[in-house]
């Protein structure tokens, strides 16, 4: 009732001239389908704001008609529905479309243009023409210059034709080719401006897959990078074939589920869960480093066969004790809203919020990683104990403390690589089973002990990996560069960075 009275006040207030016009197109929506089809296209023609929520309406069956042959906005179920068949709908779409570019809301303008686009009438032109003149928002625009294009290549005139070929090439999109591809058959006179526009299109799609596949295989690197630089580090300075290391990741991203659920109740601290749960993932799973490296590891120096089972043995404990804490069901991490959607970049590329930051996310960490060896302390005994493991002991450093405190920062990092993980992958007690492998890969690849390696080697094998997916897919592609690191192995076993001097010697 109160929406009647909306639309009645509304009419009232309307000039005279543009009631008269308004009420007449109004009067036909009553009629047959063929008045309802062309008091749809007076109405939008109109441009009046106050047909848009009655066209809504009668799109949503909320229209009646009062007995005499008026129409008005159906409250419950009173009232006959009006009813409409396809040709209506189609006049229906371009009306709306019409009268919502005049929307102050963003998405009501974008969902117009869509809709024009797809009425494809040359009678859209002068109205997207102008629309597109004040529009500021470069997605609505976009979308506005393509129903522009397909409206123009609707008009009878050939060189109208053609300015809508021009903006569809340089649109560059897949929608803009579908859209030619029927042009060309439709119009065989323009099949040669038609091919070269969807030459062009064919160029930037090609352009913008391979951008869009270069971004993947950064993603991937990344992660890769964050789980082998842990790796690199401990199989690196101490010689030890650490298999619990996926371990150390899975922790990683199960400290960061605790730290959500810690902080769930806590409105101001939730929002930081997830870069609270950086630090806390490298706490947890820097101590758990050093337990296993003062209790078990210390006994097995010189013996990479035993180690490597004994790590192994390690690692599916710690499988089965998160089983029995966490359960072996996968625990949700949220993502924080900064990090969630798409951007989009020049070239129609969209890329993910997400994956940008943990790229972004783990050449800070490379960069903490690489300050932290060369500019202190604990790195320069570090590399001390790399070149000579004796020399350094007689100079007075503790090489047992050191070894404990390298597990430790190696084990920190595979938990931070967690933290990043859990954005992009189901938390589960076999989460880091997937990773272990690819770590080594991008250590043996890169060069045992080399940062610079393992970060050259991660990128590397991430975007080789994901060109090769589209035409092998995922198993044979990772199948694919196992077997080509094996073959580069054969001709450099020291990998792409071997260690030079005294340290490469040991």
């Amino acid at each position: 009732m109160l929406r009647s009275l909306l639309v009645l006040l509304l009419l009232l207030a309307a000039p005279a001239r543009a009631q008269d016009a308004f009420t007449d197109a109004l009067r036909g929506l009553g009629g047959n389908f063929q008045s309802q089809a062309e008091a749809v296209e007076k109405l939008g023609a109109l441009g009046d704001p106050r047909a848009l929520p009655l066209l809504q309406a009668l799109a949503e069956g909320r229209l009646a008609k009062t007995a005499d042959g008026t129409v008005q906005l159906r409250e419950g179920d009173a009232g006959e529905p009006v009813r409409i068949n396809n040709r209506v709908r189609v006049a229906l779409r371009g009306a709306l479309g019409r009268l919502q570019l005049l929307s102050p809301v963003e998405a009501e303008r974008a969902a117009a243009a869509d809709g024009l686009f797809r009425s494809r009438s040359p009678e859209n032109i002068l109205l997207l023409e102008d629309a597109l003149g004040r529009e500021s928002s470069p997605a609505v625009r976009e979308r506005m210059a393509l129903a522009l294009a397909a409206s123009r290549l609707a008009a009878p005139q050939e060189g109208v034709k053609r300015q809508g070929i021009l903006v569809l090439a340089e649109g560059g999109s897949a929608l803009a080719r579908g859209l030619l591809l029927e042009a060309r058959a439709a119009h065989p006179a323009l099949a040669p401006e038609i091919d070269a526009a969807i030459a062009a299109i064919d160029r930037r799609l090609m352009l913008k897959t391979a951008a869009e596949t270069a971004f993947q295989g950064l993603s991937l690197g990344s992660i890769l990078l964050l789980a082998a630089l842990g790796l690199a580090v401990t199989f690196g300075v101490m010689g030890v074939i650490n298999m619990a290391h996926g371990e150390m990741v899975m922790l990683g991203a199960y400290t960061t589920v605790m730290v959500q659920e810690a902080l769930r109740g806590i409105p101001a601290l939730a929002p930081l869960s997830l870069p609270l749960s950086v630090p806390a993932a490298f706490l947890v799973t820097a101590a758990v480093g050093v337990a296993l490296e003062r209790g078990l590891i210390r006994h097995l120096y010189g013996r990479p066969l035993e180690t490597l089972l004994m790590t192994f043995g390690v690692g599916m404990i710690i499988q089965q004790a998160v089983r029995l804490i966490f359960g072996a069901q996968n625990r949700e991490v949220l993502s924080p809203a900064w990090m969630q959607g798409t951007l989009s970049l020049p070239g129609g590329i969209e890329i993910t919020q997400n994956r940008l930051w943990i790229i972004l996310f783990a050449l800070a960490v490379l960069g903490i990683t690489i300050a932290a060896i060369r500019f202190t302390r604990f790195g320069l005994e570090m590399r001390a104990v790399v070149q000579n493991r004796r020399i350094a002991a007689t100079m007075g450093i503790r090489t047992g403390r050191v070894d404990a405190m390298t597990f430790a920062f190696g084990s920190g990092i595979a938990g931070m690589a967690g933290v990043a993980v859990s954005q992009i992958d189901n938390v589960s007690p076999n989460l880091g089973t997937g990773y272990i492998i690819d770590s080594f890969m991008v250590v043996v690849f890169g060069g045992v002990g080399s940062l610079a390696g393992t970060m050259i080697g991660a990128f590397t094998l991430g975007i080789v990996n994901k060109m090769l997916e589209p035409w092998a897919g995922a198993v044979l592609a990772k199948i694919a560069v196992l077997v080509g690191i094996m073959l580069f192995i054969q001709r450099r076993p020291k990998g792409l960075f071997a260690l030079k001097g005294r340290a490469a010697e040991q």
